[in-house]
């Protein structure tokens, strides 16, 4: 039997408002930490990366949203918009700081590291799919676009991939959490492919099941 972990109804509008508080937390407390200087030597360095953390973290959590769906009957669909604008949020000040604080807002710098270092490729490319979806991630946009929303927001496992290839390329020698993270999307990316195949065996399932009871009506 599945575990429901649903809050009641009248608490879920404010639950999302929450989620944004507490997911932008992290961020608040990590720019208090660098602007009293608690950050060590490298402070810039050290917040950009950060930043760039979360956002992966969100990305995870946005993707995870249907296989909990799928696998264990969990329907957290309310949050996924949330998780995914938080996602943007932090990459956004992900680019803010590398931007401002660590290229001094000197657009040269930035065109020749992105064509120097693919790894900045990869994460610039994710940032302007990741933009196209944030734009879009309202009512009016589900219903003036229709069936295109659906395709459009397929964009989010290109951005995974461009995420992962971001967060690996970043660093010489991966960490056991990048490890992590990085399977944890690959994984993501690879059951958004089986997905297709797993509900029409549960369709096909249904359909003799659907079959005898109509037969015995």
């Amino acid at each position: 039997m599945a575990v429901s972990f649903a809050l009641p109804k009248r608490w879920q509008s404010a639950s999302v408002w929450a989620l944004y508080i507490v997911g932008l937390l992290p961020a608040a407390w990590e720019f208090y930490l660098g602007a009293t200087d608690q950050l060590g030597a490298d402070a810039v360095k050290t917040f950009e990366l950060f930043l760039g953390l979360w956002a992966i973290r969100f990305l995870l959590l946005t993707l995870a949203v249907t296989p909990l769906r799928d696998l264990f009957n969990w329907n957290y669909l309310r949050y996924r918009r949330a998780l995914g604008l938080l996602c943007f949020y932090y990459v956004l000040m992900h680019l803010t700081v590398y931007m401002v604080l660590d290229q001094a807002l000197d657009v040269q710098a930035v065109v020749d590291d992105v064509l120097k270092r693919p790894f900045i490729m990869f994460g610039m490319a994710g940032l302007v799919m990741l933009l196209a979806l944030a734009v879009t991630s309202n009512n009016f946009s589900i219903r003036r676009l229709g069936k295109k929303w659906i395709w459009l927001h397929r964009l989010v496992y290109i951005i995974a991939a461009c995420g992962a290839l971001h967060f690996a390329l970043s660093t010489k020698v991966l960490s056991l959490e990048q490890f992590i993270y990085i399977g944890l999307l690959i994984a993501m990316i690879l059951y958004r492919s089986y997905r297709p195949i797993m509900m029409e065996r549960r369709r096909a399932a249904r359909r003799p099941v659907a079959a005898s009871s109509s037969r015995a009506a």
